[in-house]
């Protein structure tokens, strides 16, 4: 059944979401999120049809990801940070019947309009313009649909939408519970983007819990300890990034008991950082997870990270994980590639089939991570992915940084790598080789990038080279261009 609708016939009354000073019961939303369906059925969105949502998070937001579903509909949440060309591609591969978006996403969608001039939209205010259709809903959820089409990019640079079932979410959202337990008392704390299957994650888990979420427009970390120190967040979801500007705001202030665990996701989280964490009292519960298995794959349990240094935590209930190395299981202490499969694995990637079959194969999701299992069973990220630049909790692949460098007609060559950043992370570096008798500065090189690219993987520093480092065979060689 219907998660949203359970939830309005069995605790009508019990908050769902709170949101910049408002709140909303079960029921309430139930009702808006039908009405939100019924308007978008006027707009020819039906079943099978892709509903492309480009939105800040906000109540729209969590409706259009209820709303769906009484549809036969399937979501697809763009990133909100991405340059009109790169969103472009995806809306045309997915092949959106409609774009949805807000006020502060309208300048993207008038620039996706002049590239896209056949795709419908509509601005989230002019909704209220349109007539309800008088059509029958969906209350009835088969496991295996595809809910969410969530675009992630693969070693090569394009992105693939992976296909996340109403399953795959019902599962990652029982699944967590197991491990972190739940209280009536819950409010979990979204200061995440929900594009991402991290944020995404959080909308399911409180409808299926009976909890609140506390959906937060953006992250501030003033705004997130007001809502653990007055609101009485239980939850939180962040990235490194996040926390590690919440500890530099704290100013060593403890953080209150009723703040029971804070999942780290989004890469490898330092050590010191938890520490830090650790000292104010911080109960930080580091996760490994992916777009592909809808969010958390491994998660420590509340209490576990001081005895589990550099641990990303045990696979979580009905989740298999092995370490690979050329297709054969490795033993514990030995490091190869995360290979995963259970029933918060994705059904596919949308439209590619020798993709998904790679990515699949032999009923495992191979996730292109290295890392290693100790004796009981925990596992230890070594890297994510071999070329990959996590800045900021945000993925970002050389490949794609590295064509839009070679679109520029000043340069021959290109090589992108990611370097230590003290606040994001990793940082991108390019390293250019120019035409000759070509001049380009660095801040030119990086203008041009940002018109293509979001803004996250504009190369933060640009070298200029004489040569790129390449193997025998004429590979290049990422891991030396910062050398």
């Amino acid at each position: 059944m219907d998660w949203l609708r359970w939830r309005a016939e069995h605790t009508p009354e019990r908050e769902v979401l709170r949101f910049e000073g408002r709140s909303w019961s079960f029921g309430e939303l139930d009702r808006e999120v039908s009405l939100l369906a019924r308007r978008l059925a006027v707009l020819s969105v039906g079943e099978g049809d892709r509903l492309a949502v480009l939105l800040s998070p906000g109540p729209l937001f969590v409706q259009a990801v209820h709303a769906v579903g009484r549809l036969g509909a399937v979501l697809v949440p763009l990133n909100t940070r991405l340059a009109a060309p790169e969103l472009v591609w995806q809306l045309k591969d997915v092949e959106a019947r409609l774009l949805l978006y807000d006020e502060v996403s309208a300048p993207q969608a008038e620039a996706i309009a002049a590239r896209l001039p056949g795709l419908a939209a509509i601005r989230g205010g002019r909704l209220d313009a349109v007539a309800p259709a008088d059509v029958p809903l969906r209350f009835q959820l088969d496991p295996a649909a595809v809910h969410t089409i969530v675009y992630t990019s693969g070693t090569t640079g394009r992105p693939k939408g992976a296909q996340l079932t109403y399953g795959n979410h019902g599962w990652s959202a029982l699944v967590s519970a197991l491990n972190l337990g739940l209280s009536p008392d819950d409010r979990w704390l979204a200061p995440m983007p929900l594009f991402h299957v991290g944020g995404l994650a959080i909308l399911f888990r409180s409808v299926i819990y009976g909890i609140p979420t506390l959906l937060q427009p953006r992250f501030d970390p003033d705004a997130v300890h007001r809502a653990i120190d007055v609101e009485g967040a239980t939850l939180l979801s962040v990235v490194s990034a996040m926390l590690a500007r919440m500890l530099e705001v704290r100013g060593g202030r403890p953080y209150p008991p009723s703040l029971r665990a804070v999942l780290v996701g989004g890469g490898p989280a330092p050590q010191p950082l938890l520490d830090a964490a650790a000292r104010l009292g911080m109960p930080v519960v580091p996760t490994y997870g992916l777009t592909e298995t809808s969010s958390q794959v491994t998660t420590l349990a509340p209490g576990e990270a001081p005895r589990r240094p550099g641990s990303s935590g045990r696979p979580l209930f009905g989740v298999e994980l092995r370490i690979e190395q050329d297709d054969r299981p490795q033993p514990p202490g030995e490091p190869g590639e995360i290979a995963v499969r259970g029933p918060t694995v994705m059904a596919g990637y949308f439209r590619r089939p020798e993709e998904s079959a790679r990515a699949l194969a032999g009923g495992w999701l191979h996730t292109g991570d290295l890392g290693y299992l100790d004796p009981e069973g925990y596992l230890y990220v070594l890297d994510r992915r071999e070329d990959l630049i996590v800045s900021g909790g945000e993925n970002v692949y050389p490949a794609e940084v590295e064509a839009a460098l070679l679109a520029h007609p000043a340069v021959l060559e290109a090589g992108v790598t990611g370097v230590p950043d003290p606040r994001w992370g990793q940082a991108v570096l390019a390293a250019v080789r120019l035409r000759p008798g070509a001049r380009v500065t660095e801040e030119e090189i990086r203008g041009f990038c940002r018109e293509r690219l979001a803004g996250y993987k504009v190369p933060a520093h640009v070298r200029f080279v004489d040569a790129l480092p390449r193997n025998a065979a004429g590979k290049l060689l990422r891991r030396r261009l910062a050398d």
